[in-house]
């Protein structure tokens, strides 16, 4: 199963994160309940891997706080997706070494990559149209202060994703408090 372990978005956060989503007049907009902050995509992964992950997430996590800072885009000078930055703060810098780490003991192998925490808001599917730049940056204009107080995060989640014409369906798969 394609899945990945994310924390959801603390209540407090979605209003600006919607809110950014609306004045975006271009691009396919993330649903509501599909906004995560994902710290690490684990691709396809048989059933036993996940339960070794399961056990090996199981004792205590670290608790974290999630604080909006900016926006970001991804895919270069054509951008494949709009995002809020969340500031990297030391509890979820932490967590993230503790997931990756039980990641590791059940037997999950990953890239490296740079951890650049953030939450996608808005997708360009194969890339932002040249023709749509002029509105998306008209619309970043008006909410680039984008910024919050931290939040504290509640659980980490391992979420099932099946891709569709339609979108990313996701289905949670088991969840673990954070400390």
């Amino acid at each position: 199963m394609r899945c990945f372990l994310a924390l959801p978005v603390p209540d407090a956060l979605i209003p600006p994160l919607l809110a950014v989503q609306e004045a975006i007049p271009v691009g396919r907009a993330v649903p509501e309940e599909n906004l995560h902050l994902t710290l690490a995509f684990l691709d396809e992964q048989p059933d036993y891997a996940l339960a070794e992950l399961d056990a090996a997430l199981a004792p205590v996590l670290p608790g974290c706080a999630l604080a909006l800072d900016g926006l970001v885009s991804f895919g270069g000078r054509r951008v494949k997706l709009l995002a809020a930055g969340v500031v990297p703060e030391p509890g979820l810098v932490a967590l993230r070494a503790t997931v990756l780490a039980a990641v590791r003991a059940a037997g999950i192998e990953l890239p490296r990559e740079r951890f650049r925490p953030h939450i996608t808001l808005i997708r360009f599917g194969a890339g932002l149209r040249e023709s749509d730049r002029a509105r998306l940056e008209a619309g970043v204009a008006q909410v680039a202060g984008l910024r919050s107080a931290p939040e504290p995060a509640c659980a980490l989640r391992l979420v099932g994703s099946v891709l569709t014409p339609g979108g990313a369906i996701y289905e949670t798969l088991a969840e673990w408090p954070l400390g």
